[in-house]
């Protein structure tokens, strides 16, 4: 039998410091970072998408930040392409990969070995029904997808618009609910060992106050006119989600002031930290590494360590501690 591949994923919302720990994790245990951030894969989205520095990566390879335009649509399917040879690669090297970031659907497709098939799409059925949302709102979007697949609507948020839109796209062209296509594409096991970090704080106002700080510090480093220069692009349809920028833009149109603009950045992005904390805790194999339990960063390291050489190196894995 082929022994599976080592594989450390370190995941959480944003601001609870995901690139820090991996970096020490990376030093550690001989190991390379690879990007799981659906944003930070973009050119020139460095300070609103909190891109690691050269100073914060301290030289450990960091892989799968800045290979995309701006101008590029990009899909998880796209990404397992690029990050399953790179993690095989790594792997070959003697060195541990470290899958690491806040987008969980890009680490649910590493991490369950989802297998991608071309699926038919209908740019004129998306219209129609973009045009509905608009005219009388999310919900009666959701209410197709329920009729049609209550299974996937039972997952999808009635405001995840573009999710809710592809699940209806993909039950009326292929006449099978998007659900079943998702068991169908978990039908080949996993060639990992994997062993997943989730990083939050148990005091959620503590992440609240992280969040607030960090866009503070990205402010002073020059978010407005980053924003100001990215705005003026063409940008894809997933590059223009990105959280940091498009809450500048009435700010920078002058129908807001500042101060507003700020305010809901902070808001969007503590909004965004919560989404996230709602799928991480569906991972059932996930274990929690609460960052405001700790006395300090030395402190937090040896606990991760210590789970991380338990469930990939040792011969009886166990749950969570």
């Amino acid at each position: 039998m082929t022994a599976k591949q080592p594989l450390l994923v370190v995941a959480g919302p944003t601001a609870s410091g995901k690139t820090a720990l991996s970096v020490r994790l990376a030093q550690a245990l001989d190991g390379e970072v690879v990007s799981a951030d659906s944003m930070q894969m973009y050119r020139g989205m460095d300070i609103g998408t909190a891109k690691p520095t050269p100073e914060e990566t301290e030289g450990v390879p960091h892989h799968l930040i800045d290979v995309l335009d701006p101008s590029q649509t990009f899909s998880v399917a796209d990404y397992a392409a690029l990050a399953r040879p790179l993690i095989l690669e790594i792997g070959r090297r003697g060195k541990l990969p470290i899958l690491t970031g806040g987008t969980g659907l890009y680490i649910r497709a590493i991490t369950d070995h989802i297998q991608f098939s071309p699926m038919p799409s209908d740019e004129g059925l998306r219209r129609e029904l973009r045009e509905l949302a608009a005219r009388e709102g999310n919900g009666a979007v959701y209410r197709i997808l329920l009729d049609c697949d209550p299974e996937s609507a039972a997952a999808i948020h009635e405001n995840n618009l573009g999710r809710v839109i592809r699940a209806i796209e993909v039950c009326r062209l292929t006449g099978i609910p998007i659900s079943e296509h998702n068991r169908r594409s978990r039908s080949v096991p996993p060639p990992y060992r994997t062993c997943m970090l989730g990083l939050a704080c148990r005091d959620r106002q503590k992440l609240y106050e992280r969040i607030d700080l960090r866009v503070d510090r990205m402010l002073e480093r020059g978010l407005v006119e980053e924003a100001r220069g990215l705005l003026e692009k063409e940008l894809s349809v997933t590059a223009a989600q990105a959280i940091g920028y498009k809450e500048l833009r009435e700010y920078l149109a002058g129908r807001q002031s500042l101060p507003e603009a700020v305010e809901r950045l902070k808001q969007e992005s503590r909004n965004y930290a919560k989404r996230q904390l709602t799928w991480f805790r569906r991972e059932k194999a996930i274990h929690w590494l609460f960052t405001d339990t700790f006395p300090d960063e030395d402190a937090l390291l040896r606990e991760a360590l210590e789970t991380v050489r338990r469930e990939l190196y040792s011969d009886t894995p166990g749950g969570t501690p």
